[in-house]
């Protein structure tokens, strides 16, 4: 073969691999906009509840089935921008030993949440530092980091599919955190084509292990549209533990306001 022949099919070449190479980035970046688009129908279908009070349950079981269960209340207010997180207030009431404590958290985008835990027994509020917030919730499998971070602008994300999950079609997407010092590398979520709620959330640690599976059951719709699980399960795949959150009926509307949710109501909250 002459050199100008082997010049002009190297040509050839490199311009067939730079143009699969444009092909393949265009694609990606279409299962990135799709991802972002399902996760925001989802976030954006229940905007608009203003503020939510809720009693709950919340049961812990050990790998041998032994159950523990606490009652509890979380109060939400919701911030209309999606730059700026909500806030929520959890509290506790049984058993007696936990009565009184409570968590306040400001939910933030990427910069680290703000979160305190008020402690009745040390009378001291204590901040959760940003790299703590993987760390289990008392002594359940959710993580502090699981109640405050399904911001929508929180993660990138990225399409994978369709599935049947029950009586649904859902929506496959993976997430990838953005902000810094997260628990997980990635999170696949499972958003039903009907309703536009999640069903299922599988989280997958630092080594990009299946760490936990979340499944969400029970959905009610509430005036105004607003659909809520009445139950929450987390299911921990590396110690075979699990907890559930039960949820009674939600109250919407309630008037709350940013002085309920202010650090200073930790010490008088019951």
């Amino acid at each position: 073969m002459k050199n100008s022949s082997r010049k002009l099919l190297s040509r050839l070449l490199l311009a067939g691999l730079f143009a699969t190479l444009l092909a393949g980035g265009a694609y990606a970046g279409e299962l990135e906009d799709k991802g972002f688009e399902i996760a925001a129908r989802s976030d954006r279908s229940d905007r608009g509840f203003t503020d939510s009070v809720v009693d709950m349950k919340m049961i812990l079981r050990n790998a041998h089935g032994q159950e523990t269960t606490r009652t509890l209340a979380l109060k939400t207010l919701e911030i209309p921008d999606e730059d700026v997180g909500d806030k929520s207030l959890i509290v506790f009431y049984t058993p007696a030993d936990i009565y009184g404590t409570a968590l306040l958290s400001y939910a933030k985008i990427l910069d680290p949440d703000d979160q305190w835990l008020y402690l009745p027994a040390l009378k001291r509020v204590k901040r959760i530092s940003s790299v703590n917030k993987s760390g289990p919730f008392v002594g359940s499998e959710f993580a502090f980091e699981d109640f405050t971070s399904l911001e929508l602008n929180k993660f990138t994300y990225k399409y994978i599919g369709e599935e049947v999950c029950g009586d649904f079609t859902c929506d496959v997407v993976e997430r990838f955190p953005r902000y810094e010092n997260s628990g997980y590398t990635k999170q696949i979520a499972w958003i039903d084509q009907t309703v536009f709620q999640l069903r299922k959330v599988d989280f997958y640690d630092r080594k990009g292990a299946l760490l936990k599976t979340l499944k969400l059951e029970d959905y009610r719709e509430y005036d105004g549209g607003y659909w809520r699980a009445q139950t929450l399960r987390m299911e921990n795949h590396l110690t075979g533990k699990s907890t559930d959150l039960i949820y009674s009926d939600y109250a919407f509307k309630t008037g709350l306001q940013d002085n309920d949710f202010q650090k200073g109501v930790l010490r008088r909250v019951r």
